[in-house]
C-alpha cells in the first residue's frame, strides 16, 4: 500500500507544481492535504513526495 509512505503530519511536495503542504488524512491510496495557503485537497500518493520539515521553506 503507497499511503504507508506518508503519516499524518508529514509535510509533502506536489510533484505538479512543487506546492507544500501537510498530511491531515490518509486513507487507502490517497492523502488529504493542507497546503501553503490552506487550501485543502485530495491528492493520490504517487503524485506527492515527502519532505523533511526543515527542507519545507
Amino acid at each position: 500500500m503507497l499511503a504507508a509512505m506518508f503519516a499524518v503530519g508529514d509535510y509533502v511536495k506536489f510533484a505538479r507544481d512543487g506546492a507544500v503542504g501537510l498530511v491531515i488524512t490518509i486513507r487507502e491510496d490517497r492523502c488529504q492535504v493542507m497546503w501553503e495557503d490552506h487550501f485543502v485537497s485530495w491528492e493520490k500518493v504517487e503524485l506527492l513526495q515527502k519532505v523533511e520539515a526543515d527542507a519545507k521553506g
